[in-house]
């Protein structure tokens, strides 16, 4: 019963021979959707946007009826913190196509 499992019955095209192949085998030759070095990518390009979220974040003034124009619109939030989300987009664009070796 347990070799029963751990195996898979295939069909040619004509339907006339089987043959049986192990789940191993398939997993073994069967090529991974991503590698370990597209995951490593794809773990910066979320800490790179998550950087830029927290350089846009903030801005929050002690009384609120005292509006800081300096605070809001400085450079690190309406620039730099864009750019940094906008090159995180694009590593992870580059981590999800990239082929990986082998």
């Amino acid at each position: 019963m347990a070799n029963q499992k751990s195996q898979v019955v295939q069909k040619d095209s004509i339907g006339q021979k089987e043959r049986v192949i192990k789940k191993e085998h398939i997993r073994k030759h069967s090529p991974a959707m991503f590698s370990r070095e597209n995951y490593m990518w794809m773990l910066a390009g979320a800490v790179v946007i998550a950087i830029g979220l927290f350089l846009m974040s903030g801005g929050k003034s002690e009384d609120p009826n005292v509006f800081d124009e300096k605070e809001v619109y400085s450079t690190t939030r309406i620039t730099i913190a864009p750019i940094l989300i906008v090159i995180g987009l694009i590593v992870e664009v580059f981590a999800i196509f990239r082929k990986p070796k082998g």
